[in-house]
């Protein structure tokens, strides 16, 4: 009974671990996106745990993206070392904590010293209810599928300083991001698209879009969440939105439509800014990520009752992240 009431509060709390009762054949990772306000430094933190079908495969982990090096580190703990809460977003790995209020960090790794702490404010969460809990819904409560989503806070504002071999990083007056993932396995192919430093409003999106293996087949599903002013609008599988995606080189062109807007996201990347990341394939931690945490995107939000835009904007310091053949998931 005890194991079942954690279940449920994991499912009805996405943001909390779901590893309780997990030893093999599964990983669950947070992914915190740090943006100083001069925009010149963005970090990605992601601290997780992998359990391989083989015990000797399996660690605890922290990814570590520097977008102004295209620079990664992998470092890897002991499964001992990662504690995470059943109830709600706190998780550690080693000496560093990760939660809804903010890090603490106390890396000392061969080419790398981090060491500060960062607090979190004005956390703005995806909108959700008991039915259909976190970003994913009532996907939630399907056991079968091979990967889940969560996005943590799509916007909030940070405070305090982290010390970078040596340099004092300011993220005063920043912004950040958190988002998560769990499962058996990334899928096979997806596209993810998240910024919330826009010129001239206040505005943040997450765009997550992957091909589902789901039954006797599979489809293309996504989670679009675009926050305006005091406005969430919501473009996904679950409410029927529309939704068309082409390619050009390392860019995507992405429209979407629900019963009263239509959204136009446009990315512009440099192949430069991209960085291969580790994720979970076959039993295995493999670089399958490419990651762009510098990319700039254009936004257009238009009222379908009017035919006019609500928003017009450019977005900086965007993540950008593709994953797997594109072509599951491309508009033919």
């Amino acid at each position: 009974m005890k194991g079942e009431y954690y279940k449920m509060k994991a499912l009805i709390n996405p943001d909390s671990y779901h590893g309780n009762n997990k030893r093999i054949n599964f990983f669950e990772g947070w992914y915190f996106k740090l943006v100083d306000s001069s925009k010149k430094n963005v970090y990605a933190f992601i601290p997780g745990i992998f359990l391989g079908k083989n015990t000797s495969q399996s660690h605890s982990f922290i990814q570590i993206l520097t977008a102004s090096t295209a620079s990664y580190n992998y470092l890897k703990y002991s499964t001992v070392n990662f504690k995470s809460s059943k109830n709600e977003l706190e998780t550690s790995v080693g000496e560093n904590s990760f939660s809804l209020n903010g890090l603490s960090l106390n890396i000392k790794d061969i080419n790398l010293n981090i060491s500060g702490n960062i607090t979190f404010k004005n956390v703005l969460k995806w909108p959700d209810s008991l039915i259909n809990p976190g970003s994913m819904g009532y996907y939630n409560y399907l056991k079968f599928m091979q990967c889940f989503s969560q996005v943590c806070a799509i916007d909030m504002d940070l405070s305090g300083a982290l010390n970078i071999n040596g340099q004092c990083i300011d993220f005063n007056g920043g912004k950040g991001y958190i988002e998560k993932n769990w499962g058996k396995s990334f899928p096979h192919s997806w596209i993810w698209v998240q910024c919330n430093n826009f010129n001239n409003t206040r505005a943040a999106l997450s765009c997550s879009i992957g091909h589902i293996p789901f039954l006797f087949g599979s489809f293309r599903g996504f989670l679009i969440g675009f926050r305006v002013n005091d406005s969430f609008i919501k473009f996904t599988t679950l409410n029927r939105s529309i939704l068309n995606i082409s390619r050009k080189n390392n860019d995507v062109l992405i429209q979407v439509e629900n019963n009263e807007y239509k959204l136009k996201i446009e990315t512009y990347t440099n192949k430069r800014d991209f960085i291969l990341c580790n994720g979970p394939r076959d039993d295995k931690m493999i670089p399958l990520v490419e990651e762009n945490l510098l990319a700039n995107i254009v936004v257009e939000l238009i009222d379908k009752k009017t035919n006019r835009p609500v928003l017009i904007d450019n977005g900086s310091c965007a993540g950008i992240e593709y994953g797997g053949d594109q072509m599951w998931i491309i508009n033919k």
